[in-house]
């Protein structure tokens, strides 16, 4: 009986809903909306990396720990090496073969890189060009392998392809066991100012000297893991440099005049450095406001005449670490301050001829010690024992606690802002790295973004917090909307590999730094964002991340749903564009819209169904914007009576009283979801800001409205005021429709 009532009572109902439901059925469609989850492009969650974002509990990494034996051949420029590699497969497979990594070999005589670029015939060369590009033979930079033994001195089969040597094994190595094998080798250096490079040397004509930057020195491991097996993607010059860590033993014999630096520590500091040094590098050591010269210009300009025909041994050791670099020159001034970190001390180093003083003596190691600390507080205690910053024209590369960076006076010792802040970004970003990717490892030879983007952001606020108004040039959201708003055919989504970006600067720093400074300031906030920012360079701290595992974290620490921004934003070529369609301005009336008249009647029959009683409304009539007219709704008699009735004298008293009502309507013809940032301002001059979060899109994601309820009349409605989302076309974002200036003017310096 129960159930013949229930559906007596639910016919009359169905009758109402029935008149409501449209009378033609509609196609179905797929879900398109833009807020659904990624589960169709991220990888599924396992026992090596979690859904949280964090590694699982089968999580491993291999090792591959180095000694290495490396001598400079000054006068000829060569580099000879040999070095021995220990080998840990940690994985729960065996391997049949190692991957070593041969960069050096992308400037071989025979080398495919030259010929994957398009090439076109310029109308005009230079003498030295022209004799370059089409007489002179190719410079021949390539390993030249001499031998790989094992650990018993017996030859191990190998083949070279391109820029990576497989070495097979005689038997697998198992989950657990070690191989030992040695490699000798050396190749040709670089003039890099003419040959190009990421590492080479600088050569000083006026005094014949030379100053060498050297890296990826040495055959290399490859990575092996758990997403891609071997990462022996090829070196083609873009996509940078994936390594496992391990530890290295590295011994340098250099010109006895020579002043170096390189990864690790220095071992035997009073077999290279003179008495007076010595004494001056332990002041160092205590020094924390100021660096102190430890060689000085005198003496680096004493050195730089000698040409010494003896020759000196540096021995370094480092722990941990993914890859060695070395500087070497005659020409360095070199000095130090100490830096305290996370309970215990860390040298802040920089070397630098002469040519760069006094920009280099009056702040590289300054910046480096600022980047060592602002980093640090945004990640984790910088856990290596120094840094330091090269002087090297016309580079900016890193490497474990060392890089090489751009910037000199000119010749009449003239330096420009612009080139002191460039210089100073340089430093910060270079620093940075050895942060990300030299700690947390991600792939950078697949994402650039993962290194370059996030360290670019955490340039941007090192950069922020060095000096007040400090000019950054990438990070501020409007810095991106030149980008953005480009050509579709020469732009990628970020999560592209690095030889397939048209606009690699921009797409792989820019852009994901300028997201990550839209998630912190503008939908996240400071402090959800830096504690999940944090857990990320925590969780996967020297160990190998993959984007996903960035992803995951940054949702799984903050509660904020993010897969719409990390789907748009990264995943697509989608901008941002949010303008005002439409705006109306509505009163009270006594009369009844006709617009109301079947609303009124469909709430009528719910109400008898459900025994209601009659409800009286306040009506709202749209109204010309031409007039605005106040309204007090106090003594509106509908809502006088209801408020009367329901809150006593003193609640009342608490009530809003807004005079005006405007529905706005906001359209998106960009196809990137953000916040909808609208400011106010009244006929007084005075503005309030409303923040309506990207879920105001999520069952439309093309035009939504919303209600302004307020006690003074507008005067001019804008969406985002402040430039905080990269919209690229401001000239939609003010009502009433004027004549916008353009607002990125300040951006195009």
């Amino acid at each position: 009986m129960k159930k013949i009532f229930y559906i007596l009572y639910l016919l009359p109902l169905l009758s109402v809903m029935a008149q409501e439901a449209p009378t033609k059925k509609e196609i179905g469609n797929y879900n398109n909306n833009r807020f659904s989850q990624m589960y169709d492009i991220m990888a599924t969650p396992n026992m090596f990396r979690t859904a949280s974002g964090a590694p699982g509990p089968a999580y491993y990494q291999q090792q591959a720990d180095y000694k290495i034996d490396v001598e400079l051949d000054d006068k000829n420029t060569k580099l000879f090496g040999t070095e021995t590699i220990t080998y840990h497969n940690n994985a729960p497979e065996p391997l049949e073969y190692l991957w070593v990594q041969l960069d050096q070999n992308r400037r071989a005589a025979d080398s495919e890189s030259p010929l994957a670029e398009s090439d076109k015939m310029n109308g005009s060369y230079s003498p030295t060009g022209f004799s370059r590009t089409y007489m002179e033979q190719p410079f021949d930079g390539g390993f030249k392998i001499e031998y790989v033994k094992d650990a018993k001195g017996k030859p191990m089969q190998y083949t070279i392809n391109k820029t990576m040597m497989r070495i097979d094994l005689a038997s697998p190595l198992k989950p657990g066991e070690k191989i030992v094998f040695s490699i000798k080798w050396w190749y040709n250096i670089n003039n890099y100012f003419v040959v190009g490079g990421r590492s080479g040397y600088e050569h000083f004509a006026k005094d014949g000297n030379n100053l060498y930057i050297i890296a990826q020195f040495y055959p290399r491991m490859a990575v092996y893991n758990d997403v891609e097996g071997w990462q022996n993607m090829q070196f083609w010059g873009a996509g940078e440099f994936a390594l496992p860590f391990g530890n290295f033993e590295v011994t340098i014999t250099v010109p006895a005049d020579h002043i170096m630096e390189a990864t690790g520590e220095l071992q035997n500091r009073k077999d290279v450095f003179t008495a007076a040094q010595l004494k001056r590098y332990e002041l160092a050591e205590k020094t924390f406001d100021k660096p102190v010269v430890v060689v000085t210009q005198q003496e680096a300009e004493q050195a730089e005449k000698g040409f010494s025909e003896k020759k000196k041994t540096w021995k370094f050791k480092a722990k941990m670490v993914r890859d060695f670099a070395f500087s070497t020159s005659r020409k360095f001034m070199y000095d130090a301050m100490a830096v305290k970190l996370g309970g215990k001390n860390v040298m802040a180093i920089s070397l630098y001829p002469k040519e760069s003083n006094p920009l280099w003596g009056d702040n590289s190691t300054k910046v480096v010690a600022h980047t060592l600390k602002t980093y640090s507080k945004y990640t984790f205690d910088y856990p290596y024992p120094k840094a330091v910053s090269i002087s090297a024209e016309g580079q900016g590369m890193e490497y474990p606690m060392i890089c090489w960076n751009y910037g000199r006076p000119d010749e009449n010792g003239f330096v420009s802002e612009k080139l002191k802040y460039g210089m100073m970004s340089v430093i910060i970003h270079e620093v940075g790295h050895n942060f990300f990717p030299m700690i947390v490892n991600s792939d950078e030879r697949q994402w650039t973004w993962m290194d370059e983007g996030l360290n670019t952001f955490l340039q941007y606020i090192t950069e922020q917090e060095f000096i007040e108004g400090y000019p950054s040039s990438r990070g501020p959201a409007a810095k991106i909307v030149p980008y953005m708003s480009g050509d579709q055919k020469f732009l990628e989504p970020i999560m592209s590999n690095s030889e397939t970006i048209h606009q690699f600067g921009a797409n792989a720093y820019a852009k994901p730094a300028t997201g990550l400074v839209i998630l912190r300031e503008t939908i996240m906030g400071k402090e959800l964002f830096d504690h999940a920012f944090k857990m990320y360079a925590n969780r996967w701290k020297f160990k190998h991340p993959t984007p996903e595992d960035f992803f995951r974290t940054m949702e799984d620490a903050s509660a904020v749903d993010l897969d719409w921004f990390w789907r748009g934003w990264f995943y697509s070529t989608d901008y941002v564009d949010v303008g005002i369609k439409e705006v109306k301005q509505f009163r009270v009336s006594v009369e009844k819209p006709k617009t109301e008249e079947k609303k009124e009647e469909v709430s009528a029959r719910r109400r008898r169904l459900n025994n209601n009683t009659e409800t009286q409304y306040v009506y709202m009539m749209a109204d010309s914007l031409n007039s605005v007219e106040p309204l007090d709704i106090k003594n509106i008699k509908v809502l006088k009576d209801y408020l009367q009735e329901k809150f006593t004298p003193a609640e009342r008293a608490a009530l809003k009283s807004p005079k005006y009502f405007y529905e706005v309507t906001f359209d998106k013809p960009g196809n990137m979801l953000m916040p909808v940032i609208t400011e106010l301002t009244f006929e007084d001059g005075t503005t309030q800001k409303y923040t309506f979060p990207v879920q105001i899109w999520r069952k439309n994601n093309q035009q939504v409205s919303r209600v302004f309820a307020v006690d003074k009349p507008v005067w001019k409605i804008t969406v985002d005021p402040d430039l905080q989302t990269a919209d690229i076309d401001v000239a939609n974002n003010v009502w009433p429709k004027q004549e916008v200036r353009s607002k990125f003017d300040e951006f195009e310096e």
